[in-house]
């Protein structure tokens, strides 16, 4: 029975194993990709993972226990520092095997696996009412150009009224000139019934009435 004996044996002693995988999480973790056969890929996933883990956790217990399965200070160095960072904000899938086919010489099939770094979805701003504000300003050049337009256009209409008026005053100053003349011919009329007698026959009159008197 295979109680409690978790992993694939890959026709491998358990040392020659554990050697292996040791070997290839390193070189994962120091080169965030490796190419190598599926079954391989799919079990070096789950030792990733655990190390990982092992890195967010950060503390010094976490880092021996690190320091167990790889052996190069460096790699460890680097994980316990990128880690906490680069894959904080998530719990798991820290890795991807893509397949890329089968192997020209025994046709193994071939997967790659790499790190992941995961996106984390950000908040979406609410519209604020200082974005609105530019385009207010944007549209007042075009109000004030459509206000300058609009005095030219009702200066350009008045014109016709004004030439119509003085057109129609035109026609109407002959009518206006004879009725303007008719009060000044019947001024001119009585002016003419109320003339004083000539100087002459005045001057007689008074002679006349001197004579007389004398």
């Amino acid at each position: 029975m295979r109680h409690r004996k978790a992993g694939i044996k890959l026709n491998r002693t358990p040392s020659h194993r554990d050697a292996m995988f040791r070997n290839m999480v390193t070189s994962l973790i120091k080169h965030e990709r490796i190419r190598t056969t599926t079954a391989k890929a799919n079990e070096l996933k789950r030792w990733a993972d655990r190390l990982i883990t092992l890195a967010k956790r950060g503390d010094l217990h976490a880092r021996r226990q690190a320091l167990s399965i790889v052996r190069e200070k460096a790699v460890v160095h680097k994980l316990f520092e990128e880690a906490p960072k680069r894959f904080g904000a998530v719990a798991g899938g820290y890795t991807r095997v893509v397949k890329l086919g089968r192997r020209p010489g025994d046709a193994a099939p071939i997967s790659l696996v790499e790190l992941v770094t995961p996106e984390v979805a950000k908040p979406k701003k609410k519209a604020s009412k200082k974005k609105a504000a530019p385009a207010k300003k944007k549209a007042a050049p075009a109000a004030k150009k459509a206000e300058a337009a609009a005095p030219e256009e009702t200066s350009t209409e008045a014109a016709p009224e004004e030439t119509t008026s003085q057109e129609a005053g035109a026609e109407e100053t002959p009518e206006a000139a004879k009725a303007a003349e008719a009060p000044e011919a019947q001024a001119s009329a009585e002016d003419a019934d109320t003339e004083p007698e000539p100087a002459g026959e005045t001057d007689d009159s008074a002679k006349e009435g001197k004579t007389s008197e004398s």
